[in-house]
């Protein structure tokens, strides 16, 4: 089991901060948000690996039918080659709630689905060398710019893209199958527990999915306070299968004082393995 840390907000410099002490106090990833307007993901996560040796470093999560792929894609593998081979990519469709705003784009349940399997197909491509790809929604060719392709290629073997699976929707789930990692989500809206974990990785290694390096991630919020207690919290999702735990908190406000001193007091403590 790996852990990490998603940070809920706060300033770039606050946040930079915070990931210098999650890699001192032994988390193993460091994770932002990436929210339509405010702190930019990408050049956070930049910032990070520069000041950072060991943590895996991405977004929870790039709403990919809302991103261009191929910038996406860019910002990725930048982050690849500053980390050294650090970056992970999260993706999911997006979450339509009046409370994160309002800027336009697609809100289709069924559009944005489309838009993120070809968006997966299309940044993959780019990453092994395909400069050329043409779907319903997407049309790029970058062939006659074959340098850019070679000047960005990862560091990593293949970046790992996490996506969201929702269970038990087949469609959601086949998506998964196609990636390097499951964030979980299930219909009945209680929270992702060990049985459901257990179903949708049977589910996958049923269709030849869920192999070796498979990621699988959980996430919630354990105390600072009581170690024990953090870790009996984990050990089921663990003993289920999953891979990584992602310590959040997502109350709002994210940025008040409050919040950034509570989100100090659970890095310094350090993650409940």
């Amino acid at each position: 089991m790996h852990y990490g840390i998603v940070l809920p907000g706060g300033d770039a410099v606050i946040q930079l901060e915070q990931a210098e002490l999650a890699e001192r106090h032994g988390w193993d990833g460091v994770f932002v948000w990436e929210a339509a307007y405010g702190v930019d993901a990408w050049t956070l996560l930049a910032a990070m690996a520069a000041r950072t040796e060991r943590v895996k470093l991405g977004t929870m999560l790039t709403p990919l039918p809302w991103r261009r792929p191929w910038k996406a894609a860019s910002q990725v593998v930048t982050l690849d080659q500053l980390s050294g081979g650090r970056a992970i990519l999260a993706v999911g469709l997006g979450a339509v709630d009046t409370a994160l705003g309002n800027t336009a784009e697609v809100t289709d349940t069924k559009q944005r689905a489309e838009m993120m399997d070809e968006g997966i197909d299309l940044i993959r491509g780019l990453w092994e060398g395909r400069l050329a790809y043409k779907g319903e929604h997407y049309h790029v060719d970058l062939a006659a710019r074959a340098d850019l392709g070679l000047v960005a290629r990862p560091v990593q073997a293949r970046i790992p893209i996490w996506v969201v699976g929702a269970w038990p929707r087949p469609r959601s789930m086949r998506r998964v199958l196609r990636c390097d990692g499951l964030i979980p989500q299930v219909s009945h809206g209680t929270g992702v527990s060990a049985g459901d974990m257990r179903e949708m990785l049977a589910w996958l290694r049923e269709r030849g999915g869920a192999g070796p390096g498979f990621d699988i991630v959980s996430e919630g919020e354990t105390p600072a306070n009581d170690a024990a207690a953090a870790r009996a919290q984990v050990a089921p999702l663990a003993e289920a299968g999953a891979t990584w735990w992602l310590e959040t908190r997502w109350q709002m406000p994210h940025e008040s004082a409050d919040r950034m001193a509570e989100v100090r007091e659970r890095i310094e403590a350090g993650p409940p393995k």
